[in-house]
């Protein structure tokens, strides 16, 4: 048995760890950075913020729709948020798990994003990787 993929990306933001963690909740800042690219048209945002509870993004591409599903396992505000993942082409039973960690920091807070995949996912490090600093640095545009 492979050991799992463990992809960290960190980043520092000039804005409170409570307006950077509550991003990822709304889904009015959500639609504006949570798996949105610069072509797509975000269709459908819905997240029930709270442990338990689940949020679908859809996003239409030039390919087809591209469907995210979360399950959220952690919600301590401001200073963590954990939740199952997985898109299109993913089974239901495909589960990643994603957990963000902020802390203050100086000026701001510094985030730090692990996703654990399984070894079938492998192939796609990179693009989710890209993906997820991508994203990151989107939300940095609409908290900074």
């Amino acid at each position: 048995m492979s050991a799992p993929v463990i992809l960290t990306i960190r980043r520092d933001f000039a804005a409170s760890p409570e307006r950077v963690f509550d991003a990822w909740l709304d889904p009015a800042q959500a639609r504006r950075f949570l798996f949105a690219t610069p072509e797509g048209e975000m269709r459908t945002v819905e997240i029930d913020a709270r442990v338990g509870g689940t949020a679908r993004i859809v996003e239409r591409r030039t390919q087809g729709d591209a469907v995210h599903r979360l399950r959220f396992e952690v919600i301590d505000r401001p200073a963590r948020l954990v939740f199952l993942f997985a898109a299109d082409p993913a089974a239901e039973s495909d589960w990643t798990r994603v957990s963000i960690d902020i802390v203050p920091a100086p000026g701001g807070c510094t985030l730090t994003l692990t996703h654990e995949m399984d070894p079938q996912w492998a192939a796609y490090e990179d693009q989710t990787r890209g993906g997820w600093t991508m994203i990151l640095d989107s939300l940095a545009r609409i908290t900074e």
